[in-house]
């Protein structure tokens, strides 16, 4: 028997992508919604509570408002918002961040799902964090490239328009008053005591996303340097089926003539972890698709985590 799938916001663009995923799956039954009813809130509760799983794609507050529709004890609801990440009643939608998590995900029945610049932050802060490597209380800076799509139909629209603009041909810094809103979960779920400062830029392609964290070895705990931490990460991830710790010191692979290719893992559900640097100065980088593991891909993982299926079941393929 399939278990029953409902998608509120189907039309976004982490909906879509989750449509993308499912169709076609014959362990799921897709519950649909006429298009004219989709502001009805009656036929929303209705379908969100006979679904075994509700994904919620809408911004926070229609978010907040769809899970307070749900009543079924039996509905696990998947949010994709920002809602509910710091949520000590919701399970953080990160399986990878701490070995207890997967039993979280498939007991809990509130699914937050990650945002994209946090979960790439937090796999490469957090292993360093309880290895005793980084101090909580570190001055941590990140720095992140990602695609448009990150900003949602607007902003795809601007940019594939077909109209030309200089501003939108180069990358554009935004949150720079330091206030983005992935912030508290990256201190939160990242074993951090203070925020970093974090700088992303959006760049004229559609999807990918690299998160990049530079650190002074000083700093860091006696004795550590690249191959330290490259083993801390090979040994908190080398089994884990979407993460590749890539070779140390392996430029002639890991960049193209010295350039990283920050759409590397477009369209898979993979995350590729890099550590860059020498002695006294290190580069940690972490890249994946913004559509897939950062956002569609990490939430069908946490429903086949929840529903006790192999997680990688429908995300070994690629999407478009």
């Amino acid at each position: 028997m399939a278990f029953q799938v409902y998608v509120d916001g189907q039309e976004g663009t982490t909906g879509l992508r989750l449509i993308d995923y499912l169709t076609g799956r014959d362990d799921i039954e897709l519950l649909r919604i006429d298009s004219e009813r989709r502001r009805d809130r009656d036929e929303r509760a209705r379908l969100l509570n006979n679904a075994d799983i509700a994904f919620l794609c809408l911004p926070d507050d229609a978010s907040r408002e769809a899970a307070s529709l749900v009543e079924n004890p039996d509905t696990c609801i998947i949010d994709a918002s920002t809602a509910f990440r710091t949520d000590p009643e919701w399970v953080y939608g990160l399986p990878e961040l701490v070995p207890e998590q997967r039993e979280r995900l498939r007991t809990g029945k509130r699914i937050a799902n990650v945002g994209c610049h946090a979960s790439a932050f937090i796999m490469l802060v957090r292993p360093l964090v309880d290895a005793g490597i980084l101090p909580p209380d570190y001055p941590l800076s990140a720095f992140s490239l990602t695609g448009y799509s990150g900003g949602g139909k607007r902003m795809i629209a601007e940019y594939e328009s077909g109209g030309s603009s200089e501003q939108l041909a180069a990358p554009r810094p935004y949150a720079l008053n330091l206030a983005h809103k992935h912030l508290p979960e990256m201190r939160l779920h990242g074993g951090l005591t203070r925020d970093p400062v974090f700088n992303p830029v959006v760049g004229p392609f559609l999807k990918g996303l690299a998160v990049t964290i530079p650190l002074h070895v000083a700093e860091l705990a006696p004795g550590t340097n690249a191959t330290t931490l490259h083993a801390i990460y090979r040994d908190r991830y080398g089994d884990e089926p979407f993460m590749r710790v890539m070779a140390l010191d392996d430029d002639e692979h890991n960049l193209d003539r010295g350039f990283f290719d920050v759409q590397g893992c477009n369209d898979t559900n993979r995350a590729d972890l890099f550590v860059f640097g020498g002695a006294e100065r290190l580069n940690l980088t972490l890249r994946m698709d913004n559509l897939g593991k950062g956002a569609a891909g990490a939430a069908v993982q946490n429903m086949n985590i929840h529903l006790g299926l192999d997680e990688t079941t429908g995300l070994t393929r690629t999407t478009t």
